[in-house]
């Protein structure tokens, strides 16, 4: 790969372009195949509305729920900004509120991707628009409808999506249902799609009007946010191997992988009763929490003086 086509790929990466266009493009298919192998319009009157509304606007608010769910910046927001667990010493400044508010901004920008496309695609399409519309077309200057009951009426009209065999005269009524409900799906969803579009654009155009930062203090900011959580992890993971080595080794008398076992401790009843009860982090007023599944009693050397670390011996 050509160094300039490196560079592009990693800026629209840093954008979130590339990840953006590839969950549009993963909805959009899985919708078509949604739609080939799963929906089936009951074509029954009371029931067509309800089913094409629901596969039009459920898997919508499925899929908004995931892109937050599946955010960890918004987990981090929560944790930091929304938990009771925070310090009641720790005031939140001004600015941390307004870069909060621009997070919160670009994880919703993220989110509403993959539930938007899913509507935009839907409404293109327009099976389930026909289906949920079916029954409130609009007949009265249809010549063949004159001498039909209300509730014959809603029955015949049901039936259409299912392209079912029809009495001769009433093919051309149905054919130009269908081309009705199909013109107004597709106008929405056009529409949809333009004020999303607007949406995007103005949203952008106001987040960096009044964020707090230059164009370069952003791009440093979010390096840096990338980079802490990376850096954390990694110390995370080595600090918590460390230290769950020494805690076995407490408790069974050596290390997991040693070679040279020379003397095993065996566990007594009450190493194993505590060993399944959780000391969660920070909980309470000690200066130092367990980190834990282990059990206080394998950790019995370390409470005269718990903001003390830990010897690692070999």
């Amino acid at each position: 790969m050509s160094p300039a086509l490196q560079n592009i790929m990693s800026s629209l990466q840093r954008s979130g372009t590339l990840i953006n266009s590839l969950i549009a493009a993963l909805t959009a298919g899985g919708q078509q195949l949604f739609s080939c192998f799963t929906f089936r319009c009951p074509c029954q009157v009371g029931k067509n509305f309800y089913y094409g509304s629901a596969f039009l606007i459920i898997p919508a608010l499925i899929l908004l729920i995931a892109g937050y769910a599946l955010r960890s910046q918004m987990w981090t927001m929560t944790g930091e900004y929304c938990c009771s667990c925070v310090p009641p010493h720790r005031r939140i400044s001004p600015l941390e509120r307004k870069l909060a508010c621009l997070r919160f901004f670009s994880i919703t920008g993220r989110a509403v991707v993959a539930p938007l496309t899913w509507l935009a695609a839907t409404l293109l399409t327009g099976t389930y628009y026909e289906c949920a519309a079916s029954e409130f077309a609009t007949v009265d200057n249809y010549p063949v409808f004159d001498n039909v009951s209300a509730s014959k009426r809603e029955e015949i009209l049901a039936e259409f999506p299912c392209f079912r065999s029809a009495p001769s005269d009433l093919i051309p009524v149905r054919d130009e249902i269908v081309l009705l409900h199909r013109y107004q799906s597709q106008m929405l969803g056009w529409i949809l799609i333009t004020l999303a579009t607007i949406a995007i654009l103005v949203s952008y155009s106001l987040a960096r009007c009044c964020s707090p930062l230059t164009s370069l203090q952003d791009y440093y900011w979010n390096n840096h946010l990338q980079n802490e959580r990376k850096l954390f992890e990694e110390a995370a993971e080595q600090h918590s191997r460390l230290l769950i080595m020494q805690r076995i080794k407490k408790l069974f008398g050596f290390i997991p992988g040693s070679e040279d076992v020379k003397q095993i401790r065996i566990p007594s009843c009450q190493d194993w009763r505590e060993i399944s009860a959780p000391s969660l982090l920070c909980m309470g007023d000690y200066l130092q929490g367990h980190y834990s599944f282990l059990g206080d009693r394998v950790d019995e050397d370390n409470e005269e003086d718990k903001s003390r670390g830990i010897e690692l011996k070999p």
